[in-house]
C-alpha cells in the first residue's frame, strides 16, 4: 500500500514539475498531473529505456521527457481545437 501511494506522489510530482517548465496547466488539478505523471514515465521508458536515477518506480529523467512530450502534444491539440 505504501508503494502505491510513494508511486502517486512521485507521479504527481513528475506531473507538475513538466507543467512548469513548460508554463502550460494540466487539466484536471492534481489527479491530471498523476495522470500526465505516469503516462509520462511509460512514453519515457518505453523509447529511453531506465537512465538514470529512480525514486518510486520511476526512472526520473525518462519519466519527466515524456511528461514533458505529453504536455506539449496535448496543448497542441486543444489550442487547434480552439481555433
Amino acid at each position: 500500500m505504501l508503494g502505491f501511494i510513494w508511486s502517486l506522489i512521485v507521479g504527481g510530482v513528475l506531473g507538475a514539475v513538466a507543467g512548469a517548465i513548460l508554463g502550460k496547466d494540466v487539466p484536471g488539478g492534481i489527479i491530471g498531473n498523476i495522470i500526465v505523471g505516469f503516462l509520462g514515465s511509460w512514453i519515457g521508458s518505453s523509447f529511453l529505456k531506465d537512465i538514470g536515477p529512480s525514486i518510486g518506480g520511476f526512472a526520473i529523467i525518462p519519466s519527466l521527457i515524456g511528461a514533458l512530450v505529453l504536455i506539449f502534444i496535448f496543448s497542441l491539440i486543444v489550442k487547434g481545437r480552439a481555433r
